[in-house]
């Protein structure tokens, strides 16, 4: 931008303790680069939290907030997601009411998304939250249908994946202010290759595989994904990809450095650890779920050396612990 001082475009980032630092970076940073490459800086932003002051993340970083405010003038709001997403601070329904009431659009990332589906039930649609979420709510709710793009438009509110895919966000939020060059040298100094469109499904979840360059093994890869529930025999995966099974050994030794077998019960198994600590699905059901549909407490202990419901017990008293120590 050239001339005179353009208007300043004015950023919210709503944050509760425990948020994820990597979605924080993906607003703030662009924004602060977005600053430094303009003539006249085009973003300001404020922390807020519920009751203001230093707010800390999962990985004992904090930030200064002030707290909400009842008639907010930023012209957008991001509320960035949190390790734990019972956090009753994501509940922010009056606070994205309060924003959009003056025009300002919001942006729910990853657990803020997943609270704002889970409280709209049925009127959630095709809404977006980061891809394990989905599995989450869908499990557990059985009625949310995500299709796993890294953001949808609702009217003034937006539903984001979040992580990685923030800084996309942010970048598209810029685009409408700053010139075109602008933008991608803030997207050059961040080291971000392309600028993902709302649309772009994220690259996990049963979206596509991490992409080793094996045509055979990322083919493979994306069977796996997409079928935890109920998995794939190994000997009709190489009838589907037309090669022997000692190949597939050798591609997966390769590239992996592991087994067939041994990749596909660690995918379930991550699937399992998501759904045990973070629904209050039955320790039989998750099993079924993630495709063990017996044995599966047997299985978990010789894998993890702990049963999944001790596990669960664990986690659950050490988040109760946590909690009270930040309300302390």
């Amino acid at each position: 931008m050239t001339g005179a001082p353009q208007r300043q475009w004015h950023v919210d980032v709503l944050v509760a303790d425990g948020f994820v630092l990597t979605e924080v970076a993906g607003v703030v940073d662009a924004i602060r680069i977005a600053n430094r490459v303009s003539a006249y800086p085009p973003f300001s932003w404020t922390y807020r939290s519920a009751k203001g002051g230093y707010i800390e993340s999962r990985c004992e970083a904090f930030v200064k907030t002030e707290t909400h405010v009842d008639r907010p003038d930023a012209d957008y709001a991001f509320v960035i997601g949190n390790s734990d997403p019972e956090n009753p601070a994501l509940s922010v329904g009056s606070q994205i009411n309060r924003y959009t009431s003056r025009g300002a659009q919001v942006f729910l990332l990853a657990e803020a998304a997943s609270r704002y589906i889970k409280e709209r039930g049925d009127e959630a649609g095709h809404l977006a939250t980061h891809w394990e979420n989905s599995d989450i709510l869908r499990e557990k709710l059985g009625l949310f249908d995500a299709d796993n793009t890294i953001a949808t438009e609702d009217g003034q509110v937006v539903t984001c994946a979040g992580m990685g895919s923030t800084v996309d966000v942010t970048l598209a939020v810029m685009r409408r202010h700053i010139s075109s060059a602008n933008l991608m040298t803030v997207a050059n100094i961040l080291l971000h290759e392309k600028i993902r469109d709302f649309s772009t499904r994220q690259p996990s979840g049963g979206a596509r595989s991490s992409g080793s360059g094996d045509r055979e093994l990322d083919q493979c890869l994306q069977i796996m994904q997409a079928n935890i529930e109920e998995p794939v025999p190994i000997s009709e995966l190489v009838a589907v990809l037309g090669i022997s099974s000692r190949s597939l050994e050798r591609k997966f030794r390769t590239h992996l450095d592991t087994t067939p077998n041994t990749y596909y019960r660690e995918l379930r198994m991550a699937r399992a650890n998501n759904l045990l600590l973070n629904t209050n699905m039955s320790v039989r059901e998750v099993g079924l779920a993630s495709g063990f549909p017996s044995g599966f407490s047997g299985l978990y202990r010789s894998f993890f050396g702990i049963t999944p419901f001790a596990l669960r017990k664990q986690r659950r008293e050490e988040a109760q612990e946590c909690r009270k120590s930040v309300s302390e």
